[in-house]
């Protein structure tokens, strides 16, 4: 299996990238020999940090990169422009097939943007979509998305965020038929905007999912149910006010406690990108070594579990139906 990371993407690259694969290789010293990174960054600003790798150089290989995308780069353009940046050739390998999983801690939308176009939408996969854990206060995790790919959607669109996000519930996160609910201002159908009221039906009526019905801000993080649906601008603002709540309590007022450590976006690591033909991570701008082991750990699973394939099948239908029109 090769593991294909970014290590000039993120505030502390490349050292901490680096870093996350070493503690990964120190952690998995049997398991370790199955897998091979392929380290994607410039040699010049690498080399001082891959001396740390010396006694694993039969674990990964370094494709030098000229260039980087910045994170306020706009992505489009720094795509076209800058074919010779980590994340362009990250995602180049990964379309070839010459590594398995990519990841990245830099620019977000350039992650995106390159995943559809390069990499490209499963066929019938209207759009794909990114995905972020929400921490329960069991211990658990509700699986929130959109969390910002899609700010503007239709209902046929939230109809497949709740198929993909049970998918990966029941693969990846080992869930049995996991209950799927629609992020509302009310529980009663019936309620909310537009697009609430046209896509509630559609989620009833499905029977891939197993859809419990509308569910609140409140039900974020209790056991209520285990996917929750939403478009992106609602699913980004919850996302950031979740993390907002974590730096509040444990940076600024110094609580520690077990449910507030659970919001540590280094457990994780980073999101998926649900819908393309490969598994792809996106890292938060700050990631640390522990963040960069956890995305390692995640592309693994991804890969493993042939989640991408789990995904072709279950839409190949859709595609079929659009095929024929």
């Amino acid at each position: 299996m090769k593991i294909g990371i970014d290590i000039m993407g993120g505030d502390y690259a490349p050292e901490e990238a680096i870093k996350g694969v070493i503690s990964w290789l120190n952690a998995n010293t049997n398991s370790g020999a199955e897998v091979h990174f392929v380290l994607i960054g410039n040699p010049d600003i690498a080399a001082p940090y891959l001396s740390l790798l010396d006694q694993w150089q039969s674990h990964y290989t370094l494709v030098p990169s000229a260039t980087v995308i910045g994170m306020h780069e706009h992505p489009t353009k720094a795509l076209k422009e800058k074919q010779d940046s980590s994340i362009a050739i990250g995602l180049g390998l990964l379309q070839a097939g010459k590594i398995d999983a990519f990841f990245s801690a830099g620019n977000t939308g350039a992650m995106l943007v390159g995943a559809m176009y390069t990499v490209k939408a499963i066929p019938g996969v209207l759009r794909p979509t990114i995905a972020s854990p929400i921490p329960k206060l069991d211990g658990e995790y509700n699986f929130l998305l959109d969390v910002g790919a899609n700010a503007d959607c239709k209902p046929e669109h939230l109809v497949q965020f709740a198929l993909m996000g049970s998918l990966y519930a029941k693969h990846i996160l080992k869930l049995d038929n996991p209950r799927v609910g629609l992020l509302n201002l009310g529980e009663e159908e019936g309620k909310g905007n537009i697009l609430a009221q046209a896509t509630y039906p559609l989620l009833k009526q499905h029977t891939g999912i197993r859809f419990i019905g509308n569910v609140e801000g409140r039900d974020l993080f209790l056991n209520n149910c285990d996917v929750i649906v939403c478009e992106g601008f609602t699913g980004n603002v919850a996302l950031k006010m979740a993390e907002s709540i974590y730096n509040i309590f444990t940076e600024t007022r110094k609580v520690h406690d077990d449910f507030l450590e659970q919001f540590n976006y280094e457990i994780y690591g980073g999101t998926p990108i649900l819908g393309v033909n490969a598994p792809i991570l996106i890292g938060h701008g700050i990631s640390n070594a522990r963040a960069f082991a956890s995305m390692i750990e995640n592309s693994i699973k991804l890969v493993t579990s042939n989640f991408t394939e789990i995904l072709r099948n279950s839409f190949a239908e859709t595609a079929d139906m659009a095929a024929a029109k």
